[in-house]
């Protein structure tokens, strides 16, 4: 019997169906204009972006223009790329526009959809951004994709590592910029470090469409981006902390596998105490729990971490003497990525290979707060709905799933559960083995770099021709992907999300049209295409692509996405997931239950179970997993958050001081300021004459503000009170202030003003990162007195945050007070310029002086008719290596 929901759902549809149906009659509008846009010429395309362009500077509403916008795009795309899009594709291209993220399976076209949205909202001409997940794909797609924004007279750009500014500024002009999630993050905090406006490489962030939303907004979402420089050196520290952590036992620390966290435990502390009192780490009298061990103490925790919670070739590779680690998700290298807070380092002292110095932060930003700096956000991927209330919560962005061109005729088959990882494994062989046999392609999904070796060797003794696809293999990824449809392929790959290539059956035509015509270029195109075809139809017999899971993930977005690699575009295809007891999802989240259950079954060696009700279970335990970590994403966003709003606070004004050609108001307020705090510390409101510290006062003024003024005399003047002494200070300082400006010439002093400013905000920013990553790492601990720590992180960083603006105040009008004047630096300059000529002169003589001694034969200092005839310029023949005219031909 049907339930309610079920009813309900059959009579109205579900919210799903009703936003997808909603856009029908747009859908309709834009394919009945389809004759008069391809009546137009090439020219008429260019000529329409205009007009439309137009339009929309002039106020007209995007969404009038969506439909004209969108015939334009799929004419333009028809002409450039021979590619007509799908009713499908200008569903979720609306969706898109309208601020969604279109979840659109496997090889459904997201690349093309994408242009119809990027196009229509860069008709404002204030530049639309497309988010990819690698460099790799940033560049393909901004160079496959210019052909329909160049044929619509859009100009396309791509933002890569290592761009030369201008070429980095060009690109962000561009009405389509192509970029890495990293790359735009990292030129954001840059541009926030600039100190001209022309150095400024982002003109704004006004709309983007993120590709792969998934892994940039949940997976990466809680990674911050830092720039930093140097820190000081504790290599030493490192190592020997290193060789301490093996000597631990299991009842020294408690490694909690749910929450991936390790920690130690009170026999570990006192026995680690007595271990670094032994190797001179810690001074004889001190504990590790006196404030002065705080260091240690970090470094201690670091290495168990980097024992503990850290495997090679699985969570990072060794690659030429570096410690390079993987993407959980894509299984990729994630080259010039580090982990912070020291933790890079202790992996660096475990490995044995050069430790790099630690970094302190000049800026940081996570992705959850730099995306949420656009005016309007969207994204696709083929895999969202099981995170939409975090993408509801986090970044107000609905999920609309949009339907295939084709239907999906792809089997996915239940589980099977294997009692050891030992008997699974010899089931994948001969399921491989079995699907080999009759040339059906297959795709393996395993979750470590180790796994996918070890099964690569299972095939190797089977016999089994296979490509192996990991981040040792990164360089071949395209080639492999390409050829993982083909007949009787057999690929392992680790991780297969957001590899952006997709598996054609067949193989991938344009890259073995690419690759045969760079072999050969005589090559009968029409022949090899013919060839590629029927080799399509061979494999569509043999059933299609075979995706086989060796393992579940502990997201099911990330199995859902290897699945979606088979029957794309309505082709056949298969999939299956081979577990055992042994799996890390299946060994921490309730596998004594299902033991229970095999061992009461009486399952013999090698048998599987296979039923919906172990799916279920599983996709319950995925959905907890999923659903502490939205808790902890959330949480470490509300800490966020708060720093959030301070760094927008600096960052605006910031970009206001760069702007102003004229920051003297803003000087003297801060000026003044420090004046007013000065007096009511030394010159208290409501206190007598008496128990004023005018010394004191006068010292402070001196020092801060330069002025040498006669406090103490008026402070003895009858009838002066705080506020006549505040009045005299401030014009003192002001007239002192202009004979500095007056000296320099006003242009020159805004300069100086300006660039004053900005590095004493950004060195005051960078020391308050600094504290606040302090006071994150113990305001945990407050939890102990029952105080909750965000509030009391909250109440901290705000008191902190006033501090910085009292010292930023005190420092630009201490630095602007000591400029020394235009003759003091001239007289300055004259001093390094002799300076340097003397060293210049010191280190020519010394070079002379260690030149050998080349005495010209016969030589006799008393006899000028030895010396031959040397020319005054040439060098003396004595061997001295001075000029003759400056040694023995001295006139």
């Amino acid at each position: 019997m049907l339930g309610i929901g079920k009813i309900t759902k059959k009579v109205f549809g579900s919210p799903n169906d009703r936003l997808v149906k909603s856009t029908r009659p747009l859908v309709q509008k834009i394919n009945d204009l389809e004759p008069e846009f391809e009546a137009l010429t090439d020219e008429g395309i260019k000529e329409k972006t205009l007009e439309l362009s137009e339009r929309a500077q002039k106020g007209e509403k995007l969404d009038d223009l969506l439909p004209e916008a969108f015939a334009n795009v799929r004419e333009a795309a028809r002409r450039a790329l021979g590619l007509r899009a799908f009713d499908t594709q200008l569903m979720a291209g609306i969706f898109l526009h309208r601020g969604n993220i279109a979840e659109m399976k496997t090889g459904e076209g997201k690349t093309l959809m994408a242009t119809f949205a990027a196009y229509l909202n860069a008709l404002t001409r204030e530049g639309v951004h497309i988010v990819t997940v690698n460099d790799y794909l940033a560049k393909r797609d901004a160079e496959w994709m210019s052909q329909v924004y160049s044929a619509l007279g859009m100009t396309t750009g791509v933002v890569y590592p290592q761009q030369p500014d201008e070429e980095k500024k060009a690109a962000y002009k561009c009405d389509i910029t192509y970029a890495t999630n990293n790359e735009l993050a990292f030129d954001y905090l840059r541009d926030n470090m600039r100190s001209e406006l022309g150095q400024l490489a982002q003109r704004g962030h006004h709309y983007a469409i993120v590709d792969e939303v998934d892994s940039i907004l949940i997976d990466e979402a809680r990674t911050p981006l830092i720039i930093s420089g140097p820190a000081q050196d504790r290599s030493e520290l490192y190592i020997s902390i290193d060789k301490l952590i093996p000597s631990l036992t299991e009842e020294h620390f408690t490694h909690d596998e749910k929450t991936k966290n390790v920690t130690f435990s009170e026999d570990g502390n006192d026995f680690l105490e007595a271990l670094l009192h032994e190797h001179g780490i810690l001074p004889a009298e001190q504990s590790l729990y006196d404030p002065e061990s705080t260091t240690v103490v970090h470094h201690v925790n670091q290495g168990l971490k980097a024992h503990k919670l850290f495997t090679r070739d699985k969570d990072y590779i060794m690659r030429d003497g570096e410690v390079m680690l993987i993407d959980e998700f894509t299984g990729r290298m994630m080259a010039g990525r580090r982990l912070s807070d020291g933790l890079h380092q202790a992996i660096e002292a475990k490995e044995g290979v050069d430790i790099k110095p630690e970094n302190v932060t000049h800026a940081s930003v996570t992705f959850q707060n730099y995306f949420r700096l656009y005016g309007k956000l969207a994204g696709m991927t083929g895999t969202a709905l099981t995170e939409a209330a975090e993408f509801a919560e986090i970044y107000n962005l609905g999920v609309v799933e949009v339907p295939t061109n084709r239907p999906i005729v792809r089997i996915d088959e239940h589980d099977q559960v294997f009692r050891t990882a030992k008997e699974k494994f010899a089931g994948v062989v001969i399921a491989i083995e079995e699907a080999h046999a009759k040339g059906q392609p297959i795709l393996v999904g395993t979750t470590s770099i180790e796994k996918s070796e070890f099964l690569s060797g299972l095939l190797k003794e089977a016999g089994v021709t296979h490509n192996v696809l990991n981040a040792r293999q990164h360089e071949k990824e395209a080639q492999i992907v390409a050829d993982a449809g083909r007949f009787g392929a057999v690929t392992i790959a680790t991780n297969m999300a957001g590899r952006g290539t997709d598996i054609q059956l067949g193989g991938n035509a344009d890259l073995r049209l690419e690759q045969a015509l760079a072999a050969d270029p005589n090559t009968d195109k029409d022949a090899l295409l013919a060839e590629i075809a029927a080799e399509k139809e061979k494999v569509k017999e043999a059933g299609g692509l075979f995706v086989l899971a060796t393992e579940r993930h502990e997201s099911r977005r990330i199995d859902n996405q290897l699945r979606g690699r088979s029957g794309r575009q309505g082709d056949p295809g298969r999939s299956s997931f081979f577990l055992s007891l042994e799996d890390d999802l299946m060994r921490i989240f309730g596998s004594e239950r299902l033991d229970k259950v095999l061992s009461s079954l009486g399952m013999k060696e090698g048998e599987a179970i296979v039923h919906p009700w172990v799916n279920k279970s599983l996709e319950k335990a995925q959905a907890k997993v999923e659903g502490r970590n939205f808790d902890q994403r959330k949480q470490l966003l509300k800490f966020d958050d708060v720093m959030n709003d301070q760094r927008k606070a600096i960052f605006f004004q910031r970009r206001e001081i760069m702007e102003s050609q004229d920051l003297s108001e803003i000087v003297q307020d801060m000026r003044h300021q420090v004046i007013d705090d000065l007096v009511d510390i030394h010159m208290p409101a409501k206190s007598y004459a008496e128990q004023w510290d005018t010394e004191g006062l006068y010292a402070e003024i001196l020092k801060k503000i330069g002025v040498d003024a006669p406090v103490i005399e008026w402070a003895r003047e009858e009838g002066v009170d705080d506020s006549d002494v505040r009045e005299r200070l401030c014009d003192a300082a002001d007239k002192f202030m202009a004979a500095k400006a007056a000296d320099f010439g006003p242009e020159e002093m805004r300069g100086i003003e300006k660039q004053i400013l900005l590095r004493t905000i950004d060195g005051k920013w960078r020391e308050h990162l600094l504290t606040l990553e302090h006071l994150r790492s113990v305001v945990g601990f407050r939890g102990y007195a029952q105080r909750d720590p965000l509030n009391e992180y909250k109440t901290e960083s705000f008191q902190l945050f006033e501090i910085l603006l009292d010292t930023l105040r005190e420092e630009v009008s201490e630095q602007l007070a000591r400029l020394p004047s235009r003759e003091e630096i001239e007289t300055m300059q004259r001093a390094q310029l002799e300076q340097y000529k003397a060293q210049q002169q010191a280190a020519v003589a010394a070079q002379q002086a260690a030149l050998p001694k080349a005495t010209t034969e016969g030589f006799d200092e008393n006899n000028p008719e030895t010396w031959g005839d040397p020319a005054r310029n040439d060098l003396c023949p004595c061997g001295s290596g001075e000029k003759f005219k400056h040694c023995h031909g001295k006139i």
